[in-house]
């Protein structure tokens, strides 16, 4: 994991205090005095609080009209600095949050292509009905590592299949084992554009989108960003006919050249977001806008097989503490089980089985 790499367009190497400013320029002009006097300019700090060197030390010391002239001149390069800084734009309150990036961000990478192997091993072992999936992420990890790329990169990735196979938790379990954070954003449930991208300040609910609040939070400049069911989200349009759809605000950060760039609509300050892993989901690609689908490598994720639910029953069944004939019993019922069941049903079943296996029992 690489340390201090610079994620936004801001400098923060500059001193934009007027107080502190004003504070140098005295103890410069202070120093430059008790040079002119003859003494060495080493001994200025040692003598400052030696009695024996009042008489000195006083004659180095400003006069008023001195002093109105350094808190001018400290105004002034306070002005410049937080002008050349880029945040002369920001409030208090919103520098302090950047200043959060003061030395960068940490990037995930992985130690070498037998790590990659590792966690695509792990995934396939864990979910092997999403080989596809599994396999372009490992192919990707595998790549970051030979190229020596600063960050671990995946592609934008669409999965698309029935609800309740496990695309979600796939999403977030790559992320997990790679040891980057996660968010999900739920496209059918929330005004998808603002979340990824945020608003401008000046509505009553603007806030940052939420990659750059994650970013910020975790102070990692990779994470995974799983936004799902993007078949369901619905145009959000202002009142003066203004279009605030996911597409919009999505298709510029799945473009490296135009996410190295990015401008956050609430701060105003340019991020790099072309590290980001983007993996969203679908039921239905046929209505995923066009711009999202040629951005993206779709896949389509078949039906979940009465093999893979018995597999996973084993397996989560395992994991509740199950007794093993419970879980046979079950995963021999999916196995031949038709269409109605998915892997919410299971884990419904699972924990109620639990739950029947754990109850107190009256004596």
């Amino acid at each position: 994991m690489s340390d201090h790499f610079p994620i936004c367009d801001l400098r923060f190497d500059l001193e934009t205090s007027s107080s502190k400013i004003e504070a140098q320029l005295t103890r410069f002009l202070r120093k430059l005095r008790w040079v002119a006097q003859g003494h060495d300019p080493a001994d200025f700090d040692a003598v400052r609080d030696d009695e024996c060197w009042d008489d000195a030390m006083r004659a180095c010391r400003p006069s008023l009209h001195d002093g109105d002239r350094i808190r001018r001149r400290a105004s002034v390069l306070a002005d410049r600095r937080l002008s050349a800084s880029g945040m002369a734009h920001l409030g208090r309150e919103a520098r302090e949050t950047l200043a959060g990036l003061k030395h960068g961000v940490r990037m995930v990478r992985l130690a070498s292509e037998h790590r990659a192997d590792e966690i695509a091993a792990a995934l396939h072992e864990e979910m092997p009905w999403m080989g596809r999936a599994s396999e372009i992420a490992w192919n990707a990890m595998r790549e970051s590592v030979r190229e020596g790329a600063p960050a671990l990169r995946l592609p934008p990735l669409l999965l698309d299949g029935p609800p309740g196979i496990g695309k979600s938790h796939w999403a977030r379990r790559l992320a997990e084992l790679i040891g980057t954070p996660s968010e999900l954003i739920d496209a059918a449930n929330e005004p998808a554009g603002f979340a990824v991208a945020g608003s401008q300040k000046g509505w009553s609910t603007a806030h940052p989108g939420r990659p750059v609040e994650l970013i910020l939070r975790e102070r990692v400049g990779n994470p995974v960003i799983v936004i799902d069911e993007v078949d369901k989200v619905g145009d959000v349009r202002s009142n003066k006919g203004f279009s605030f759809a996911l597409s919009n605000a999505l298709l510029p950060l799945l473009e490296p050249l135009s996410a190295r760039t990015w401008n956050c609509p609430y701060h105003r300050v340019r991020f790099d977001m072309r590290w980001i892993g983007w993996i969203l989901t679908s039921n239905n690609r046929r209505v995923v806008p066009a711009p999202l689908l040629s951005r993206c490598r779709v896949l389509d994720i078949p039906p979940l097989s009465g093999a893979h639910l018995a597999y996973f029953t084993r397996r989560a069944g395992t994991a509740r503490g199950l007794p093993a004939d419970t879980i046979e019993a079950l995963a021999d019922m999916l196995r031949g089980a038709g269409r109605g069941w998915d892997l919410r049903a299971v884990i419904k079943v699972i924990d109620g089985l639990a739950a029947h296996e754990n109850r107190p029992t009256l004596q």
